[in-house]
């Protein structure tokens, strides 16, 4: 027994007593566990409370202060310019911290800004003024005494003492000289000399006896303006202007009374050559074309050929006279087909022989000359030239600095900013205005410093009504400041006085339209600033520019997003502490994205705006892509980023399919018929074969007159009657 009873305790008994203490105890490790898992929920159930409070106080602090920042910088702007928000709580929190984080990446995944490089380049430069007076020609003194005391000048440009002399002596010229020369006096002087100098006194029912055809609405009013001034003492002699977006049946009336110095643009001459009757060209004596390489460009060549064959064939003996600040191959042949020994005029030429014009012509005249004219661009003695390079996701901002800079904390400032298209003319002008004058936006007028100077936005492009285009042009004329959105409709001979900087936000195509529009400002020995804004990507242009002779320097975006840090209302959430007085880069950067963070709001706070964004940002991408083929390598549409470019529209996302959206849209819409169409009549065999298969036999009279209708075609109102309670009415809508 001692033995059996020693050998079960050590042999039998350890794995009954393993298997005893595994499996006795768990039902109270079982019932340990659910009481400390019970005590665990209870905890949980009383303690989220505090936890909840104390994560959320730690996680969206970002968002907290963010909502701080937007009240002291709006005050009520922000229910204005917010987005909608979700219903529902938890999505509610996530919409208001996304646009923040997305805001917070302006200064971040940005390309390196690259070194501009910096060509040794001498710039043509034209003298301007002249020590000859006017009394020196030999013109009438009531329009020398007119110029002197209507127009205030007493000496000649350099443009007017080549071109007036040889004007006067009948010759046909082709002038060119920088812009704000004064070439618009260059032929309108010795043209109304001629015009009150001849024998048989001119009637007003003569019709015209000068033609002057001019690119813009714009520069035709501005062209009249100078023509009236000087015929002042010369009443006999009518001016009159024809243009798009005037009225034909009052301007028929003028033509009918009669008009002896006409100025029009191409478009709406050959719409009266083709519809007036009492039109005629048989007393013409002089036809000008002014800026003639701009009226090349817009596509006026089939234009111009029709008024050319109209005048030919009523008048063979007139004075011709072409003139710009730039010459194209365009102009050369323009030139060849107009001028008859034409006399070519270039302030550029100091060695300028008038002697022998004809060789000079010759020269002048041809396409490869002209060619070569394009490497050098005469460039006004007091204009300088700036670049920026900006990051696609700051122009926005940069932008909106420059002009605060410029026009709040300066005086007496005239802007000019150029950009490529209508639509982006009108949405940054509805975006500033509504942003940095608004009286709900971030700078209201109430809250300006004290120092600060009034802004005053205006827009000017081809899309507006002409009576709105002609008050925009007199208002920025007349104004002491302002700034002015455009399209290149401004950039041609157009004389803005006063204007101070003008701002390229688009490239333009060529260095020519560059030199036009640069040539707002500097005028007549005036003194201006111009700034070209480019992208990283777009650095080379600085090289195509100093080829033609076209220097520019370097200015940082840092200096002009530091103008920020003037203004409290950019403060950044660490308040009005010590640190946020510093103008460090970091808290310059905190102010520029409070400033992009209340352009956001504004374009997310409907979808209007976000629509016109949208709208904005494909127009910029088609004019992106019409580049010339020379500069195809710097301004390529594979080089944008889409994000970032969205980013410098105010958008959050980058649309996705923008440039075929609005074709599938119109796709779909003229699809939709027939794929309505289609449903509709799957729908209805799918209810006579339901129909079919569990009919009682009742209504078989109905289908049989159903089927009929459907054959006989014009039958069809009882069909709709018998198919409204069946299944495949659904959805016909």
């Amino acid at each position: 027994m001692a033995a059996a009873s020693g050998v079960l305790p050590q042999v039998p008994e350890p794995r009954p007593a393993v298997f005893r203490t595994f499996s006795k105890p768990r039902p109270a490790h079982a019932r340990r566990q659910a009481a400390a898992t019970k005590r665990k929920c209870q905890a949980s159930s009383e303690a989220p409370p505090a936890k909840r409070r104390s994560k959320a106080s730690f996680l969206p602090a970002k968002k907290t202060a963010a909502k701080e920042t937007r009240r002291t910088l709006k005050g009520k702007a922000q229910r204005t310019f917010s987005p909608k928000k979700p219903s529902a709580g938890a999505r509610d929190g996530d919409q208001e911290q996304k646009p923040g984080a997305k805001t917070s990446s302006l200064f971040k995944n940005n390309p390196e800004i690259p070194e501009l490089p910096r060509p040794v380049v001498e710039q043509v430069q034209e003298k301007v003024f002249t020590s000859d007076a006017f009394q020196a020609l030999d013109l009438h003194p009531h329009l020398i005494s007119t110029i002197n005391t209507v127009l205030k000048m007493s000496s000649m440009t350099s443009v007017q003492k080549q071109s007036i002399p040889v004007l006067l002596e009948g010759r046909d010229a082709l002038v060119r000289s920088q812009t704000g020369s004064g070439k618009t006096l260059a032929y309108c002087i010795p043209m109304v000399q001629s015009l009150q100098a001849m024998q048989s006194k001119i009637q007003r029912g003569d019709g015209p006896y000068a033609l002057i055809l001019v690119p813009t609405r714009e520069l035709a009013l501005q062209s009249f303006d100078t023509v009236q001034k000087l015929l002042k003492p010369f009443t006999w002699i009518v001016p009159g202007v024809l243009m798009g977006g005037e009225k034909r049946k009052s301007e028929k009336a003028r033509l009918r009374k009669g008009i002896n110095i006409l100025i029009s643009t191409p478009g709406r001459l050959v719409d009266h050559i083709k519809s007036t009757k009492n039109i005629h060209f048989r007393q013409i004596r002089w036809l000008i074309l002014d800026e003639a390489d701009r009226i090349l460009d817009l596509g006026f060549e089939k234009d111009l050929t029709v008024i050319l064959n109209a005048v030919n064939a009523e008048c063979q003996e007139r004075q011709n006279v072409l003139l710009s600040a730039t010459l194209t191959e365009g102009v050369a042949r323009l030139a060849d087909i107009s001028l008859h020994d034409p006399v070519s005029i270039s302030v550029l030429d100091e060695s300028h022989d008038l002697s022998s014009p004809e060789s000079e012509a010759s020269l002048e005249a041809s396409p490869p000359q002209a060619t070569d004219e394009l490497d050098s661009f005469a460039i006004p003695a007091g204009l300088e030239q700036h670049v920026v390079v900006v990051p696609s996701k700051l122009r926005l901002v940069c932008l909106a600095a420059f002009i605060l800079q410029k026009c709040k904390f300066e005086r007496d400032q005239k802007v000019i900013v150029f950009f490529s298209s209508c639509e982006l003319v009108e949405f940054h002008y509805t975006l500033f205005l509504q942003t940095l004058l608004s009286d709900s936006g971030a700078l209201a007028p109430e809250r300006l410093p004290a120092t600060s100077m009034p802004l005053k936005f205006l827009r000017l492009h081809s899309a507006l009504e002409q009576e709105e285009r002609t008050a925009v042009f007199q208002d920025f004329t007349h104004s002491k400041t302002g700034i002015l959105f455009c399209t290149d409709i401004a950039a041609r001979g157009l004389d803005l006085p006063q204007v101070t900087w003008i701002v390229q936000y688009n490239a333009p195509s060529s260095p020519a339209e560059y030199i036009h529009r640069v040539g707002r400002t500097a005028r007549i020995g005036c003194h201006g600033s111009s700034l070209l804004v480019l992208a990283p990507s777009e650095a080379e242009y600085v090289n195509s520019l100093a080829s033609h002779k076209i220097n520019v320097s370097e200015m940082k975006m840092e200096d002009i997003l530091s103008v920020l840090t003037k203004d409290d209302c950019f403060k950044g959430r660490r308040g009005g502490g010590q640190k946020s007085r510093a103008t460090g880069p970091q808290e310059i950067q905190e102010r520029a994205t409070v400033l992009q963070t209340v352009f956001e709001d504004y374009v997310h706070s409907s979808e209007e705006t976000v629509s016109r964004a949208k709208k904005a940002l494909q127009s910029f991408i088609r004019a992106y892509a019409t580049y010339p083929r020379e500069l195809k390598h710097i301004f390529h549409i594979r080089l944008l980023h889409l994000g970032h470019m969205a980013k410098s529209f105010g958008l959050r996302d980058a649309p996705k399919n923008l440039c075929a959206s609005a074709m599938k849209k119109k796709k779909a819409n003229l699809k939709r018929p027939d794929l309505q169409r289609k449903k509709t009549q799957s729908k209805q065999r799918l209810a006579e074969i339901l129909r079919s298969e569990y009919a009682s036999g009742m209504e078989t009279g109905g289908a049989k007159v159903r089927k009929q209708n459907t054959r006989g075609g014009p039958a069809s109102q009882p069909r709709g009657a018998a198919r409204t309670p069946g299944p495949a009415s659904e959805g016909t809508d």
